[in-house]
């Protein structure tokens, strides 16, 4: 019996992993972390059999007390702890933002393997979360499906063997468009494939979802950003491929659903029967790629530079755009300003390296304060 801990398990990563595990006798959810539906975290917990559920606001926990027969815990480092209080096997991270690198230290910390779908905690504090895993020696699952795919491709190849590997994005809801002046919230949020949260939808609209992922695979993989590559590739049934020294190119391919990755890191390393639509390639009919626009979709030439800065740039990069994101899906700023908030952050915050996660605490911090005036500035004219 493998022994779970779901962090952010009312999202659709959290979801739909629950809806895996309840469907297996071999696995087992022990412990739940969520934000503000608390409710829906103790009807989990009720349904999974978990005995722990940790829930960040004090209130909301005090509540959530009173109708959970398991045990509590409360307050900003309430996923952290229930990782030492129900000792699972695995920890799913699907918590979303900054938020999430502490319960990733906290999992890597105590050797436990860390299946992770909280993107910011590579992006933020990459070399320092690979050192700890391999100090402690942790598994690090990757559950992105883009990520998950180029694990798979790259099991039983040398490193010496791999020429380059290649994300593939879906364009998002402005694919092939070159002005994006007055789109509004509701056009940014209608993903043309995925259904996913607000910030994460927002993210793949300007591509920065896309650059967030290649600093993920320079960390995961230990491959330069000049053998990380991007295609846009509309269908989404390609989910990444990498290409060989001896001329072959690998795909992972299947219909886009989350269950696949999320099954994968679930199992690992046995591969899990899950009730999910077999690819029919004749009913496809034809798959299509083009180049990224990274004249239009700035966010994504953003990324690669503060990848390729390394150190804190990263860290900057993130804690920026959620700032900006969020400002955009309060009806703040424009969509546009998105990108010029981030570009602005990172100039003015400046670069160098990250020696400790203290350390990139306080820059993540110092970003969102500097980030903040920078949207007042955006709102007052």
């Amino acid at each position: 019996m493998k022994r779970i801990a779901v962090l952010g398990s009312t999202g659709s990563i959290g979801t739909q992993a629950l809806e895996i595990i309840n469907s297996r006798d071999d696995l087992q959810a022990v412990g739940l972390a969520v934000g503000q539906s608390w409710r829906e975290g103790v009807l989990q917990a009720r349904g999974t059999g978990a005995q722990y559920l940790a829930v960040a606001d004090p209130e909301a926990a005090a509540e959530a007390a009173s109708e959970f027969e398991g045990v509590v815990l409360s307050g900003e480092p309430a996923a952290r702890e229930l990782i030492g209080a129900c000792e699972p096997d695995l920890v799913l991270n699907g918590m979303v933002g900054a938020a999430g690198l502490g319960p990733s230290i906290a999992a890597l910390t105590a050797g436990i393997d860390l299946a992770l779908a909280n993107k910011e905690s590579l992006v933020i504090g990459g070399d320092l979360i690979m050192e700890l895993a391999k100090a402690t020696g942790s598994q690090l699952l990757p559950v992105d499906s883009e990520h998950s795919a180029i694990f798979q491709l790259l099991s039983g190849e040398s490193a010496d063997a791999v020429d380059r590997i290649v994300l593939t994005a879906s364009g998002g809801p402005f694919r092939g468009r070159t002005e994006l002046d007055g789109i509004t919230v509701e056009e940014a949020l209608d993903h043309p494939t995925w259904a996913m949260g607000g910030r994460i939808t927002i993210d793949s609209a300007t591509l920065m979802n896309k650059g967030f992922e290649m600093i993920e695979a320079h960390y995961l993989f230990d491959l330069p950003y000049d053998q990380i590559d991007v295609v846009v590739h509309p269908q989404s049934i390609v989910h990444s491929l990498i290409d060989l020294r001896d001329g072959a190119t690998l795909a992972h391919l299947g219909y886009p659903d989350m269950r696949v990755p999320i099954g994968f890191a679930l199992g690992y390393p046995v591969r899990i029967e899950l009730p999910v639509e077999r690819l029919n390639l004749a009913r496809v009919g034809s798959l299509d790629f083009e180049e990224p626009d990274p004249d239009t979709f700035h966010c994504l030439t953003l990324a690669r530079e503060a990848g390729l800065a390394g150190g804190i740039s990263p860290c900057v990069l993130n804690a920026a755009d959620e700032i900006a994101v969020a400002a955009f899906l309060e009806g703040r700023i424009e969509f546009n300003a998105i990108a010029e908030v981030i570009e602005r952050a990172l100039n003015d915050v400046g670069s160098g390296p990250a020696r400790d996660f203290r350390e990139l605490f306080a820059v993540d911090e110092a970003t969102r304060e500097r980030s903040e005036e920078l949207v007042s500035g955006l709102e007052a004219k």
